[in-house]
Formats: C-alpha cells, structure tokens, sequence
C-alpha cells in the first residue's frame, strides 16, 4: 500500500501500525510490555504534534511543534529499535516501522530546516 502524502494521514497510520505491533509485543514480559508502552506514548504524540502544526499559530509555534515531532519520532525509533534487539523473534515486525521512524526523521529534519530557513515558510496567518 503507497504511503499517504500529507504528514497527518501518514504519522496516522504510523501510529496504527504501532499500535497493532504493540498488540503482539503486549504478550511478552512485563520489561517489553514497558518499552511497548513508550513506543505507543512516543509514536502517538509525533502525529498528535503534527496535527497541531498544521494551525500553528504563530512560525515560531509551527517550528516548534515539527520539532517536537521530530524528537518523538527519534524516541519512537529509538524503542523500536531497543524491543527489536530484546526479542529477536520481533525483529522482522519491527523492521519496517524502524524503517518509517527513520524516514520520519529524515522527513522532519528537512521541515524544520526548511521552515527556520525560509522566512516566508510557514507565514500563513501573516
């Protein structure tokens, strides 16, 4: 299936996919179930950040809530990354959401860059 072109749809189904990967890792031990529980909280409020970007008030608020997504998106990476290397029989669950954590990454570095250096990017409500 082609990955949607407008960042909330797509962060929407990232945070889905998560969600039903965390279905499967929440019948594992109580130390996996944890970092299921950070991934579901971090993947979550990446797209909950870029919802609330899309009416940024302000440049400074739309920079600063595509920040926020970026980070989330590197800490949702982050326990993918960590679940997949503690339960190995995961691994090839968790690949391709490691591979969507990191396009988010890149996705979100290039938005910020962009908006902090483009001084009409982001203007809308000017």
């Amino acid at each position: 299936m082609d990955k949607p072109y407008d960042f909330r749809d797509r962060s929407f189904m990232f945070a889905s996919d998560v969600v039903a990967f965390c279905r499967i890792v929440a019948n594992r031990d109580y130390i996996i179930r944890r970092l299921a529980g950070q991934l579901v909280d971090w993947a979550g409020s990446m797209g909950a950040n870029l919802e609330e970007s899309a009416d940024g008030q302000t440049k400074p608020d739309f920079i600063a809530k595509e920040f926020i997504a970026l980070k989330e998106a590197r800490e949702a990476r982050y326990w993918l990354r960590l679940i997949a290397h503690s339960e190995p029989p995961l691994r090839g669950r968790a690949a391709p959401l490691v591979q969507e954590a990191s396009e988010w990454v890149a996705m979100l570095t290039t938005s910020v860059k962009t908006a902090k250096s483009n001084p009409s990017r982001g203007n809308k409500h000017v």
